[in-house]
């Protein structure tokens, strides 16, 4: 988390451009993957986790509930996520059912469908819209032929690409180890060879004067992975003790605190760029920043206040992600107004706003002030923004691209910050100009005026500095030496 010293001025349009992260989104871009280049061990279960390599992949969705609009919606996003992770694909498939068979997902019969559709595209990869289970890993991948990979390994591998800070890269590994866990039998038969005796028992990996005590592979993976496990919980939870001493600074301070939330790819970033000239990274993909970061912002009134821009979410968000990341997103909990962006131009808004309430009520964030802003307008069309400002009579309407509505945002935002408890009308000294400017910055000044004596101010502010500011009340004489 890094707090600016100074605050910057709302840029303008021209500007733009110089506060999206240019320079961090180069160094993205200058890496990308090669379709047909890459090579992968041929033991796989030689490498702690399996990594992903997506290149050609099929896409596959079981329909359960809901209309076919909101199935195919889902898939669209999932070819999103795939995209984003570095995949070009090449196929989309949903079969109806009431619910995803428990041996292969999709049912046996739809299987050799889907074979024939992988063979037909040359695909490598099939990615299904759901969370499988290890034997369901298994068996679509014994029947297809290729590697399978289901929703939550896809958005952990782009967590894990885009992942920049220490902390950040902590809690992406301790997310995929978790997933990978109880995965561990799925990624390969091989799994079940020793590592030093034999198996106990004699088991697939003994033979004659190979019986006795020893230990699987597939059982030292395992306490490889809960020994690493248990030290990433550690330094996560001494990062944790960081995020929140600093915001206990910002406590003692009464700095009030806006945490801005919302789906994935919805113009977070974007956002605070306008509000604050952050110049954090924006990129056209899905989870592009990860990284929390807060800036300051002065409001009209000379108060200050923090804006934290947090990592997005997505429907059917893994709950690993949310464990791991939960330092971050308390940092949503913490906060005194939650700015909550929605994407305009999504074709269904709606969904992404109950996404973004579950995770929200998942770390106990769903109770705190909601400020709805509609983003993206100046690409929306009207009928879907007339449709929208029924719905939502009380959201902000704006654009970060165009800045149009910035100033109606400051505003909202500004309204709902928390007001000081203490009215105060004081007379300061003029050689007391340090307790004049603590003033401004943390409290809401009334009105002020000059008198021979001083500084005469008619204030908002917090118990504490309306404790200094005491002797200073009118009608109360100012003390010797002060």
């Amino acid at each position: 988390m890094r707090d600016q010293d100074t605050v910057v001025a709302p840029f303008e349009d021209e500007e733009l451009d110089a506060t999206t992260g240019e320079f961090e989104l180069s160094e993205r871009q200058a890496l990308r993957r090669v379709p047909g280049l890459s090579t992968e061990l041929t033991d796989v279960t030689e490498v702690e986790y399996r990594q992903l390599r997506l290149e050609r992949v099929v896409l596959v969705g079981v329909w359960t509930d809901g209309s076919q609009r909101d199935a195919e919606n889902s898939l669209v996003e999932l070819a999103a996520l795939a995209e984003t992770a570095g995949s070009q694909v090449l196929e989309g498939l949903i079969q109806r059912r009431n619910r995803p068979d428990p041996a292969t997902y999709i049912g046996r019969g739809k299987v050799d469908d889907l074979g024939s559709v992988v063979l037909a595209t040359g695909a490598d990869t099939v990615i299904c819209d759901g969370e499988l289970s290890p034997s369901q890993l298994r068996n679509l991948e014994q029947r297809t032929k290729v590697k399978v990979v289901d929703r939550t390994a896809l958005i952990l591998d782009i967590f894990a690409q885009h992942a920049k800070s220490k902390e950040g890269k902590a809690q992406v590994e301790l997310a995929q180890l978790e997933y990978l866990l109880p995965r561990l039998r799925g990624w390969g038969e091989t799994l079940s060879r020793q590592t030093g005796g034999s198996a106990r028992g004699g088991g697939a990996g003994g033979g004659v004067g190979l019986r006795g005590p020893g230990e699987t592979k597939l059982e030292t993976d395992r306490r490889r992975i809960r020994t690493r496990i248990s030290r990433l919980r550690r330094e996560i939870k001494g990062m944790r003790t960081v995020r929140q001493t600093k915001r206990s600074r910002r406590s003692r301070n009464a700095i009030p605190a806006v945490a801005i939330a919302g789906y994935t790819n919805a113009g977070k970033s974007s956002l605070l760029n306008r509000l604050t000239g952050a110049g954090v990274l924006v990129e056209n993909a899905l989870f592009a920043t990860l990284d929390p970061t807060t800036r300051r912002a002065t409001a009209a009134d000379g108060r200050l206040y923090t804006l934290s821009d947090t990592v997005g979410f997505v429907r059917h968000l893994p709950h690993q992600i949310v464990e791991a990341f939960r330092s971050t997103l308390e940092e949503v909990a913490e906060a005194d107004l939650v700015v909550h962006v929605v994407d305009g131009t999504h074709p269904d808004p709606e969904e992404q706003v109950r996404a973004v309430h579950e995770v929200l009520a998942e770390v106990g964030a769903d109770r705190l002030p909601e400020l709805l802003v509609v983003n993206k307008t100046d690409a929306a069309d009207e009928e879907t923004l007339l449709r929208l400002k029924r719905l939502w009579p009380d959201a902000i309407f704006a654009s970060a691209r165009s800045g149009r509505g910035m100033d109606d945002l400051r505003a909202a935002v500004e309204a709902r910050l928390p007001q000081p408890a203490v009215e105060v009308r004081a007379v300061l000294p003029y050689d007391r100009g340090d307790l004049v400017a603590r003033v401004h910055r943390h409290g809401e000044v009334l009105s002020t005026s000059h008198l021979p004596e001083g500084t005469r101010l008619h204030v908002r502010v917090n118990e504490a500095l309306a404790a200094e500011l005491a002797p200073y009340e009118e009608g109360r004489a100012v003390p010797a030496g002060a």
